[in-house]
């Protein structure tokens, strides 16, 4: 079977999580150069998922569908309140405040995992649907979209 959108950012979801719980354990051991590290390549990757997301899939699902203030709408919101939560982590690391990092990444996480589930349970369906016969150029384009 061919990738699909819902495989191909399903497993893209599962390498975030991972690198996410790799950060949380380096931040635990308050090894702080390796956790900047870390923390710059989870940051990286997480943009690039909403990347490839807002300037790949959204647009093409907007296009096809006309739902410019659904499920997307929603998404490139919380993608926003995903990467402010980002940015207060980075101060707790420069800063080496373990204890409110961890507040901050209990939050990310809650919101994440409610995030994922929309988009995997429903807007990835929903575009490997309504995009059927575009799968495979969409998912191309996401794979050729370049890392910040």
């Amino acid at each position: 079977m061919s990738e699909t959108i819902s495989s191909f950012l399903t497993q893209d979801h599962r390498d975030c999580d991972e690198m996410f719980a790799n950060l949380e354990n380096i931040v635990a051991s308050e090894n702080w150069i390796e956790v900047e590290k870390v923390f710059e390549s989870f940051s990286n990757d997480l943009q690039h998922h909403f990347n490839m997301e807002e300037k790949v899939m959204f647009p093409k699902f907007e296009e096809k569908t006309g739902m410019t203030q659904g499920p997307t709408a929603m998404m490139r919101m919380e993608h926003q309140q995903m990467l402010q939560i980002l940015s207060q982590m980075n101060e707790d690391i420069s800063k080496k405040q373990k204890d409110h990092f961890f507040g901050l990444s209990e939050t990310l996480m809650m919101i994440m995992q409610q995030h994922n589930m929309k988009e995997e349970q429903m807007l990835y369906r929903m575009a490997d649907s309504h995009l059927s016969t575009d799968v495979l150029f969409v998912v191309s384009e996401m794979k050729e979209l370049k890392r910040a």
